[in-house]
């Protein structure tokens, strides 16, 4: 029978940073995945043709300038893991060939607004100030520090500016504030996609506090040299110097739990793989408390919490391309730092067209006009493409279970490449030069397509569960477990359903690996984030 100290089910980024933290602190560390292929998320493949290397999930990177482990553990010194801010981080083409731009320089975005509002650049430059200082001493810090039950957390926020802001704007919808701060409909076109690009519903109210986070990353975005695969890899050597091991192709049968107790982990095969010291799952609630730990082994209210998990409504319908030619944007005539642009938003050009796709897809309706954002990552970074070739990628909100036809309709290869026909066409009115001829090749990933990959994203989801009031904080994924420890002994979760939430930001990784470490009392080779004593703007 095996033995190690610890064992992590998946090998998401999540999973990668709980291992890596924990080897490096003297572990034995046992990862278990049921993909060929680590990394979760942070995929980079071939999918259209030889050389043109597309990131099939993760390809905007926001908390690089926040997660401590890209310093904890030497991820640029020694890993020689880069990252890219471009100038030009998310551009709004306009049909009539103006554009709006979010650079990296406050200054350029104000001078980019202002030639549709002067009092809206000014709006922006106080706003970009307030919500930075907001990132750097709240919300940045906070993401990496266990949560705090709501009545604790509003008292504290009330002993500050920021925290009294705060507590504010967080019963406020997208929607509601961006109207407040900006008069200029393309601008509160642009602002207002930003702040939902990750799910948050327009007119969703209770979660404001995300509002100046979303806003701010607009600014701050990144990409990473080589393809987001490249960054999963270098954790894996963090784990693997360390005496860490990584098993692919892994069919786990479920947890042993013996008296309230995880002790291992059996297989499919029957083989039982045992932990002394600690048990963690990154897969979602349903998969690891109902599938591998058995719901005989819950109480009724942690079982009942479970069944309430709530998924997203919304995904995404993403086409990838393989091209011969760069984008060459109309509005690069005005502004050519428009094709070379990180992020595109095409097809928004007022808030009521984002909102009428995003109602659609509420409906389960795939509009054939719509927006969506788009990049092309080669254009930034070179080595994603062969020389003097481009990658794209078009990724636009999308319904999991369709109106007309459910779910089993993403199967219908005549829909499939009639909307990617369509989204092509809104591409070319804003970069004519996109003809069939540029285009070399296109891979289509539905919203089933990506359950159907990463068991995790059910429905296509890619938080793993909807941001929603109960399911955020001290409630994500539940009040039992958002300190990452369960009722069950040794047990513990770290996935995106867990606090501090989803896509690629390391959080809830990080947070288990210290919960890990203080149940077990080892002393941390790192440092743990503090927010700022002095929170003011």
């Amino acid at each position: 029978m095996e033995k190690y100290d610890g064992i992590i089910i998946g090998t998401g980024p999540n999973g990668l940073v709980t291992a890596a933290y924990l080897a490096k602190a003297g572990l034995k560390v046992l990862l278990l995945e049921k993909r060929f292929e680590l990394g979760g998320g942070l995929a980079t493949e071939q999918v259209t043709l030889p050389g043109f290397l597309h990131n099939t999930h993760a390809v905007y990177h926001s908390m690089v300038d926040c997660a401590p482990i890209f310093e904890d553990l030497e991820l640029e010194k020694r890993f020689r893991v880069k990252f890219i801010h471009p100038p030009l981080v998310m551009a709004m083409p306009l049909s009539d060939g103006r554009s709006l731009g979010i650079y990296s320089d406050v200054n350029k975005t104000c001078e980019s607004i202002a030639k549709f509002s002067k009092k809206d650049a000014d709006t922006y430059r106080e706003v970009s100030h307030r919500y930075d200082a907001i990132m750097r001493k709240f919300i940045g810090p906070s993401t990496y520090l266990p949560v705090k039950e709501p009545l604790e957390t509003i008292v504290q926020l009330q002993q500050s500016e920021i925290g009294r802001f705060v507590n504010e704007i967080t019963e406020k919808s997208p929607k509601e504030v961006v109207d407040e701060l900006f008069e200029n409909d393309h601008v509160k076109a642009l602002m207002l996609y930003a702040t939902c690009i990750w799910g948050l519903e327009y007119d969703q109210t209770g979660l404001g506090f995300l509002i100046p986070l979303y806003i701010n990353r607009a600014a701050n975005y990144r990409l990473c040299v080589g393809g987001s695969h490249y960054l999963a890899s270098a954790i894996s050597k963090v784990i693997y110097e360390n005496g860490g091991l990584v098993l692919a192709a892994q069919d786990i049968k479920r947890v042993v739990v013996q008296n309230g107790t995880a002790t291992g982990v059996e297989m499919a095969d029957g083989t039982v793989i045992t932990a002394d010291k600690f048990i963690v799952s990154s897969l979602d609630p349903e998969q690891t408390f109902f599938k591998l730990i058995g719901k005989e082994n819950l109480d009724a209210d942690l079982a009942r919490c479970v069944e309430g998990w709530q998924w997203e409504q919304e995904s995404l319908y993403v086409l990838h391309m393989a091209l011969e030619a760069a984008p060459q944007f109309t509005a690069a005539s005005s502004d050519p730092m428009m094709n070379q642009a990180f992020i595109y938003v095409i097809g928004y050009e007022t808030e009521k067209d984002f909102m009428n796709h995003w109602e659609a897809v509420k409906k389960g309706e795939v509009p054939a006009q719509s927006g969506f954002n788009c990049s092309f990552p080669s254009v930034l970074d070179p080595i994603e493409a062969p020389p003097g070739f481009t990658t794209g990628l078009i990724s636009e909100l999308a319904p999991y279970d369709l109106k007309n036809g459910g779910v089993k309709k993403w199967h219908d290869y005549k829909f499939r490449e009639e909307h990617a026909r369509q989204l092509m066409e809104t591409l070319r009115r804003y970069a004519p030069n996109i003809t069939d001829e540029n285009v070399l090749a296109t891979y289509i990933a539905t919203p089933l397509d990506h359950e159907n990959k990463l068991w995790d994203m059910k429905k296509g989801g890619i938080k793993q569960g909807a941001y929603l009031t109960l399911q955020m904080g001290p409630f994500r994924p539940n009040e039992y477990c958002s300190h990452h420890r369960t009722p069950i002994k040794k047990f513990y979760v770290n996935g995106s359903c867990c606090y501090s939430g989803g896509t690629v930001i390391f959080g809830p990784g990080y947070l288990a690996a210290n919960a890990i470490a203080e149940d077990l009392g080892i002393k941390k080779w790192w440092k743990v984030p503090a927010v700022a004593d002095d929170m003011t703007f």
